[in-house]
C-alpha cells in the first residue's frame, strides 16, 4: 500500500467520520497540534537522562492519550461516530498531578521566570510546553462553538489534560535539568534583578 493517495492535493482533507474538509478548518487545526505535540513528547523520551528513564510509561502514556483526543477532536460535532471514540476522564488529569507533586519535591524552590534552556531532554520539554499550550488554545477555540451537551462536557476534560499537561511537561524541564547537574538560568531585567512570577 502506497503512502500518498493525492486526495489532500486539493487543500481538503477527511475528519475521522468520513466528512471533507478545509486542511484549514479549525479541527484540523488543533489536531495537527496535538500531532505536533506527540512527536516532541516522542523527542523528549530519545533524549531523557539516564536518570530519569523511569518517565519513559508516563511519556507512552500520554502519547496514546493525545493520540484519544485527537481521535474526539477529529470527529464532526454531529457525527454518531463519537459515541464510539473513547475520552479523556479525570483519572488521567489526576495522574498528571501526581506525578507532577513527585519531581516537585525534589526540586528547588522557583525564584522567579525561568529561561528555556539547558540539557537537551529540558529544551525539548520546553517546546513541547508551548506546542501544548498552542494545541490547549485551539481547543478551547473549539469548544466556544460548542454550547451544551455530552460533546461539550468531553471538551472540557480535554481542555483541563492539556491544561495540566504544560504544568507537567515544565516541572520534567526542570527535572532533567536537576538530574544532569544543570542549573536553571533566571530571566534578568536590564538592572540585574530577577523578575518573579506568583
Amino acid at each position: 500500500m502506497t503512502i500518498y493517495s493525492g486526495s489532500g492535493d486539493r487543500g481538503k482533507t477527511s475528519l475521522l467520520s468520513g466528512e471533507r474538509v478545509p486542511k484549514s478548518h479549525p479541527q484540523i487545526e488543533a489536531c495537527g497540534d496535538l500531532d505536533e505535540l506527540n512527536s516532541v513528547i516522542g523527542g523528549i523520551k530519545a533524549v531523557l537522562p539516564l536518570d530519569c528513564r523511569d518517565m519513559s510509561a508516563e511519556l507512552y502514556r500520554i502519547q496514546s492519550n493525545l493520540l484519544t483526543i485527537g481521535a474526539f477532536i477529529a470527529v464532526s460535532r454531529s457525527s454518531a461516530v463519537l459515541d464510539d471514540i473513547p475520552t479523556i476522564s479525570s483519572k488521567e488529569v489526576e495522574t498528571l498531578e501526581m506525578a507532577i507533586d513527585s519531581m516537585q519535591a525534589e526540586l528547588p524552590e522557583l525564584k522567579g521566570f525561568i529561561l528555556p534552556n539547558g540539557h537537551i531532554s529540558a529544551v525539548m520539554a520546553h517546546i513541547a510546553r508551548t506546542v501544548c499550550r498552542r494545541a490547549e488554545r485551539h481547543v478551547v477555540g473549539l469548544s466556544l462553538e460548542i454550547n451544551v451537551g455530552k460533546v461539550l462536557n468531553h471538551l472540557r476534560y480535554q481542555m483541563i489534560y492539556l491544561n495540566r499537561l504544560s504544568d507537567y511537561l515544565f516541572t520534567v524541564a526542570r527535572y532533567c535539568n536537576l538530574m544532569e547537574g544543570v542549573t536553571e538560568e533566571l530571566y534578568q531585567t536590564r538592572s540585574g534583578l530577577s523578575v518573579h512570577g506568583d
